[in-house]
C-alpha cells in the first residue's frame, strides 16, 4: 500500500468516524430530519454511504455482483441510486449496515493491487482514486447532516482530497455536459483551513481561479450555488467551468439554490 493511499485512507476513516459521532446518539426522530437534499432525511443521506460503500466492495471484489449493480443503473438510469437510498434507510440497524460497509472497503482498498483498476459508474479507479472518491461524498453527505440537525461543521485540511479530485474531474464535468472541454490547464490558488495555499496548474495560465478550498469544495460536490462562494474567475472558460463543475460520478445534479 503506497503512503498516499494510507494517507487518504486515514482520512476517509476520520471523516466517517466524525458524521458517525454526530449521528450514533439520534433516535428515531433525530433520523427522519429533512436535510437540505429533497426528499432526504438524516437516514437517507447515511443509507446512501452506507449502500455506495457497499457498491465500490463489489466493483474491487466481485465482478459478478458489480455487473448486477450495472444492470441495475441501466435500467433505470435517472432513479436508481436514489431509489437504493431510500430503500437502505427503511432498513433495520442502518448505523450498524453502514459501519460494516465501511470497515470492510477500507480493507479491500488496503490489499487492492497496486496499478489495477476497478470498474465505476465514471472512468475506472485505482484504490487510491477510489478512496479519495468515497472521502468526497462522506465529506458532502455530511455537510448535509450537519445541516439538517442544525450542527457546526468545522472544515479540516482532509478537505484537500476533494479539492484535488474537484480539479481533475475539470474535463469530466464538461463531457457529462456533451462540452468540449478547453486545450488549456487553469491555474488554481486556493486557501486551505489552515491557511496554506493549495495550487494546481501552471504559474503562466492566462486564466486562473482564486478563492477559499472549502468554497471550491462545497461547489465541486453541489453543495452551495456559486453566488454564495468567495470564487473568483479570470476568463471565460473558468467562469463557465464553475457552473457545471461537479466532483462526483453519473448526471449531473441540480446543485443547490443561493442563499
Amino acid at each position: 500500500m503506497t503512503d498516499v493511499l494510507t494517507q487518504v485512507l486515514a482520512d476517509l476513516a476520520a471523516e466517517g468516524e466524525r458524521l458517525d459521532a454526530l449521528v450514533s446518539g439520534l433516535d428515531e426522530a433525530g433520523w427522519r430530519t429533512p436535510t437540505p437534499a429533497p426528499g432526504w432525511d438524516v437516514a437517507t443521506q447515511v443509507a446512501h454511504l452506507a449502500w455506495t460503500d457497499e457498491v465500490a466492495l463489489k466493483a474491487a471484489t466481485d465482478k459478478e455482483a458489480w455487473d448486477a449493480v450495472v444492470l441495475g443503473a441501466i435500467a433505470d438510469p435517472e432513479g436508481f441510486v436514489d431509489q437504493q437510498a431510500l430503500d437502505v434507510a427503511r432498513g433495520a440497524d442502518l448505523l450498524g449496515r453502514w459501519r460494516g460497509s465501511r470497515q470492510a472497503l477500507h480493507a479491500a482498498l488496503t490489499t487492492y493491487p497496486s496499478g489495477q483498476k476497478m470498474p465505476w459508474f465514471g472512468p475506472p479507479m485505482s484504490a487510491t482514486s477510489m478512496a479519495t472518491a468515497r472521502l468526497m461524498e462522506t465529506w458532502a453527505h455530511s455537510l448535509d447532516v450537519h445541516a439538517g440537525l442544525g450542527a457546526e461543521v468545522e472544515d479540516t485540511d482532509r478537505i484537500r482530497h476533494v479539492a484535488h479530485l474537484g480539479v481533475r474531474t475539470r474535463d469530466f464535468a464538461y463531457a457529462v455536459h456533451g462540452l468540449e472541454a478547453p486545450a488549456e490547464e487553469f491555474r488554481i490558488d486556493l486557501v486551505s483551513p489552515s491557511g496554506e495555499q493549495w495550487t494546481w496548474g501552471p504559474d503562466d495560465a492566462a486564466q486562473t481561479l482564486t478563492g477559499s478550498a472549502g468554497d471550491f469544495c462545497r461547489l465541486v460536490t453541489q453543495r452551495v450555488h456559486r453566488a454564495d462562494t468567495d470564487l473568483v474567475a479570470t476568463g471565460a472558460d473558468v467562469d463557465r467551468w464553475l457552473g457545471i463543475a461537479q466532483a462526483f460520478a453519473g448526471q449531473p445534479g441540480e446543485g443547490r439554490a443561493p442563499r
